[in-house]
């Protein structure tokens, strides 16, 4: 459990889109026989806000309707707009970790514009250096994210970690290679524990429990030893949030006043249903 005596934070998450008419088998390196045939299994699209009444923490900066037409995404709202809903602007915003550089990551950067710009220094080396002759590889990235984060970098926002760091009081990055060389979780202590933030190191809560992970990977075992890393880091299954399991958005509760943010600070709203064994059902892995 997190301590008493340090700061507590809220935890916020933004579902802002989303990949319909995704098979189910697409989500998972190996296909053991446990889908359905023809099942669906649509990954949605976040980014997270880390705050208290001193400190405001942006994770990950979603991508734009450009990209999203273009990739064949539908795009709910602005990611980078809908901060407004927190009462607050992008110019305001001091801090940013980008978990990844994929493009539906690390999409948006060059709309902070003086923020800090949180990033495993390995993320950067990787995409920008030879991994990237290869079409596969690169596949996930957008040049124009690339370009955006070294342009950050000259302009003295991009802040390089290597390893664990402390980005605000108690709130802690962690590297978990292995979907990328540089991909950090976010680690944050709230009132109902340790949440971990875990990006793209599980994109579903059935990748890290059935130990099967998403395909898009550069390191299989990193990225399984990975799966570990998360479970310590965090207090329980249902402290471990994954990146783009459409049960985020439908286990938290709403933030009052709000549409769209759910509150991962608070317990979910049907504990059982995230911490059971995963299962198909109706078309859908939970």
């Amino acid at each position: 459990m997190a301590e008493d005596t340090q700061p507590m934070y809220e935890v916020l998450a933004l579902r802002f889109g989303t990949h319909a008419g995704r098979p189910a088998r697409d989500n998972f390196l190996v296909d053991e026989g446990q889908f359905t045939p023809g099942s669906e299994m649509p990954m949605d699209f976040y980014l997270w806000v880390v705050r208290n009444e001193r400190h405001f923490l942006l994770v990950d900066t979603g991508f734009p309707e450009e990209m999203a037409v273009r990739r064949g995404r539908t795009l709910f709202r602005d990611p980078v707009d809908a901060l407004a809903d927190l009462g607050i602007a992008a110019e305001d915003v001091a801090d940013v970790v980008i978990t990844h550089m994929h493009y539906d990551h690390a999409g948006n950067v060059d709309r902070f514009p003086r923020a800090r710009i949180h990033m495993q220094e390995e993320e950067l080396r990787f995409c920008t250096g030879p991994s990237m002759r290869h079409h596969v590889v690169r596949k996930p990235f957008e040049p124009v994210n690339v370009r955006s984060a070294v342009q950050s970098l000259y302009d003295g926002q991009l802040v390089l970690h290597q390893g664990e760091f402390e980005i605000l009081p108690g709130v802690t990055v962690h590297p978990v290679p292995g979907h990328t060389p540089g991909t950090q979780v976010v680690r944050v202590p709230t009132t109902r524990g340790w949440v971990v933030l875990a990006g793209d190191t599980t994109h579903l809560w059935a990748n890290i429990r059935l130990r099967s992970p998403f395909p898009i990977l550069d390191q299989l075992t990193p990225m399984l030893n990975g799966y570990d890393t998360l479970e310590a880091l965090a207090d329980g299954d249902d402290h471990i949030i994954p990146g783009h399991d459409p049960q985020v958005a439908r286990r938290f509760p709403r933030l009052a006043g709000t549409d769209d943010w759910v509150c991962l600070h608070e317990d979910a709203l049907d504990a059982s249903e995230g911490a059971s064994a995963a299962k198909v059902v109706h078309g859908s892995l939970l």
